[in-house]
């Protein structure tokens, strides 16, 4: 379901191999898990079973490619654990990628005063899971119906089809936009409205290249730079004055 709430688990890690634990599918590597979110399962298992079945009827060097892509599904659908730093005067990437650009915005509808909006485009080499910036609760929700354009381009973002939360608490609100691209068409969302949020809690997704943005008040100090890539949920955007 669309707006399906999710709530977050913690692993603890030892050997390198791969498990399947309370309905999640993990990759054990260095120590620690890497969550797989579901949305990638049906193609890792079709993936899995193409790659049995080529090896069996043909040559098993033909199996590398199905495998290939197993592989590499396994990878766009990780889940990499992250450090959250809670100091609620900060604000966290609620994305991984680059920092597309740095914009004034002249109004919102649920901000309600002058802001700016941080983009971050995601390549296909990215997590792809959405983060919460702020702790709060979901006080906005909209998705929009548009077209698939290329996530990097400026257009998308008013083109595009989009799914917008509006976070508030006691500081402040942001806006974060899930915005789909030329090869992301779909876009998944874990929450609704009324949900209370964590700061870095995951709260959706977006398949294969896509981008994010972030909208927050005028007055937030922005501490990222166009062309930086950013972690979700690590890496420090925005810093409330005191």
């Amino acid at each position: 379901m669309f707006w399906q709430s999710k709530r977050r688990k913690k692993w603890t890690t030892t050997p390198s191999h791969i498990i399947i634990a309370r309905n999640k599918l993990i990759i054990i590597r260095k120590g620690r898990a890497t969550i797989i979110v579901k949305e990638g399962y049906p193609l890792i298992i079709f993936f899995g079973l193409l790659t049995v079945v080529t090896g069996l009827i043909t040559h098993p060097y033909w199996a590398i490619i199905p495998g290939g892509f197993m592989i590499f599904t396994m990878f766009f659908f990780r889940n990499p654990k992250r450090q959250i730093n809670m100091d609620q005067s900060l604000l966290v990437s609620p994305a991984d990628g680059r920092v597309m650009s740095i914009t004034d915005v002249e109004d919102n509808e649920f901000i309600g005063e002058p802001a700016q909006k941080v983009t971050i485009f995601l390549s296909v080499f990215d997590v792809h899971v959405n983060r919460s910036p702020i702790q709060g609760e979901i006080k906005f929700q909209e998705y929009f119906v548009g077209r698939f354009k290329a996530a990097y381009k400026t257009i998308a973002s008013f083109e595009n089809e989009r799914h917008a939360i509006g976070i508030e608490n006691e500081k402040m609100k942001v806006v974060v936009v899930q915005i789909a691209g030329l090869i992301a068409r779909r876009i998944v969302s874990w929450v609704t409205l009324g949900n209370v949020v964590e700061k870095g809690q995951l709260y959706g997704l977006i398949k294969f290249g896509s981008c994010t943005e972030l909208i927050v008040p005028k007055y937030v100090e922005i501490l990222v730079k166009k062309g930086q890539h950013v972690k979700g949920g690590e890496t420090i955007i925005g810093r409330i004055p005191a």
